[in-house]
């Protein structure tokens, strides 16, 4: 095992930009991280070679042979998205774009954003080989850290790339979004392209039909292009010669959570997940793991500690490699407390345009929590039927991703969830181990996706006092994202500081509370 000095970390707040990596076997996409920081076009080319020249039917043919899925979430195969977009191209008569998803707005994700500070060459080769091999008019990166932008900016003029010139055949564009969990959502990022704001538009499309400008779009994530570049360069066979036979090559994880430190992780598909958090300081028995991020599932740790890193294994188990996130948790911390704090932090997250996201995962967070005050049998219904009431009916997944979240945690902890529902909870404290972003960056971009600039609520919430309250329920209506009526019609409040997107409509019901009971208070 070889790997970078690891940056400290306590746990609770944001992720380092780059932390530290670490690679279980020999190295591919971290290939020349124990000699630089960050390779560049020089460095680049002496480690790995010219790319070879390949036909869109060639290098079709290469991602299927190495059944490279995407790395993002989806894992959608990225040999029928390339068969697709030169399809549709050829049909229309037009020429592609390809987009490269470098906008890791998941606070427990950061293998995309060490790429493109650390190789950054070897995502744009295979970005480069799809967009000549689908003869591509424009190649777009999309990032969201100031990091990662002076990264791809600085690599794209180390080939000559970073001006537009006339008679050049291919465009680059370097497109900069907020930090937000939305703003790595594909039709997000094509939005954000076109000069819109980076959130999704509202109805689901196919990028390899009619993405950016209407235009044929091929859109994967970082690491997907770099595997790419890798798998051209070794061919199938090579290729497979690490991993599992149905699933070839290395995979890129971000472990952070209870351990030593968090890291980027290269290791062969199919590694035992415990040799990977032992690899990472964890503990020898955490109460549960987290796999696949805020939009992933939890397992229980008896079946975390029998499971192989893959796909397939995962799915068996109900849960999903997803953006590669790992987060081990403490026997220390409570975790239907941690599991809470990220549900509202998803409900915060909404783009604020489709109603099971913006009412309807405040709502879920909301029940889960009254759940967990030891609301009994049937504030755990309510859970599970407001999961059900969100799950595919948002214009993009993040309901889906969310509702997950929140079913996992329930079948992932089952004693837990017990002392909590019937009786006074677990005893033991949420000490606030899962990473996310600070309060001021949350607040700053808005619901509407106004970006890192926009005037947040500064981190105020609403309260209510008591001794002025009749129950008139106006609250509800005009902010139902962080205000619900309890059964006699009193309100029940949201503990966490308000997104950024809520504060006029907050502002208007402080100001039209009939009693003048309700108030913005700093926490």
């Amino acid at each position: 095992m070889t790997g970078t000095a690891l940056v400290p970390y306590t746990g609770g707040g944001p992720l380092p930009d780059v932390p530290g990596v670490r690679v279980l076997g020999l190295p591919r996409l971290c290939a020349g991280f124990d000699e630089a920081e960050r390779l560049d076009r020089k460095r680049h080319l002496l480690l790995h070679g010219s790319l070879p020249a390949l036909s869109g039917e060639q290098l079709t043919a290469v991602a299927e042979n190495v059944a490279l899925r995407g790395r993002g979430g989806a894992g959608f195969p990225l040999a029928r998205k390339l068969t697709a977009v030169a399809e549709a191209a050829a049909r229309r008569r037009v020429r592609p774009v390809v987009v490269v998803n470098g906008c890791e707005g998941e606070p427990a994700c950061r293998k995309d954003t060490v790429l493109l500070c650390r190789a950054p060459h070897l995502v744009l080769d295979g970005a480069l080989l799809a967009a000549a091999a689908l003869g591509a008019r424009l190649l777009v990166i999309g990032v969201t850290k100031a990091t990662t932008e002076n990264s791809v900016r600085e690599a794209l003029a180390e080939r000559g790339l970073a001006r537009r010139r006339r008679g050049r055949a291919l465009r680059t564009q370097v497109v900069r979004s907020p930090e937000r969990l939305v703003s790595g959502e594909a039709s997000a990022l094509i939005r954000a392209a076109e000069g819109g704001p980076p959130v999704p538009p509202g109805r689901r499309a196919r990028a390899a039909e009619s993405g950016l400008g209407g235009a044929p779009t091929l859109l994967s994530n970082a690491e997907t292009f770099a595997q790419l570049a890798v798998a051209a360069r070794l061919g199938p066979d090579r290729y497979a010669s690490t991993g599992l036979p149905g699933e070839p090559g290395t995979i890129l994880l971000t472990v952070s959570g209870a351990v030593a430190a968090p890291a980027v992780v290269e290791a062969p598909s199919g590694v035992p997940l415990p040799y990977v958090l032992q690899a990472c300081g964890a503990e020898p028995a955490p109460s549960g793991v987290l796999v696949g991020g805020y939009h992933g599932a939890w397992l229980d740790a008896a079946t975390a500690y029998g499971t192989p890193l893959s796909r397939e294994a995962l799915a068996a188990r109900g849960g999903a490699l997803g953006a590669g996130a790992v987060l081990p948790l403490s026997t220390r911390t409570c975790p239907l407390g941690e599991a809470l704090r990220i549900a509202r932090w998803l409900a915060a997250e909404s783009a604020g345009q489709c109603g099971p996201c913006r009412l309807g995962l405040p709502s879920l967070a909301e029940m889960f929590a009254d759940a967990l005050g030891g609301g009994g049998q049937p504030a755990l219904e309510a859970v599970r039927e407001g999961a059900r009431g969100v799950r595919g009916r948002g214009a993009c997944k993040h309901p889906d991703g969310a509702a997950r979240f929140v079913l996992s945690a329930l079948a992932a902890f089952p004693d837990d969830l017990a002392a909590h529902v019937l009786g006074d909870g677990c005893g033991r404290p949420t000490v606030e181990l899962l990473p996310l972003p600070p309060e001021e960056a949350a607040g700053a971009a808005n619901g509407a996706g106004e970006g890192a600039g926009a005037v947040g609520t500064a981190g105020e919430r609403l309260a209510v006092d008591w001794t002025l309250c009749e129950g008139h329920g106006l609250c509800a209506g005009l902010l139902p994202e962080a205000v619900r009526l309890d059964r006699d019609g009193f309100p029940v409040l949201s503990d966490d500081v308000l997104p950024g997107a809520l504060r006029a409509r907050a502002q208007r019901a402080v100001r039209r509370c009939p009693a003048l009971a309700l108030r913005l208070e700093k926490p």
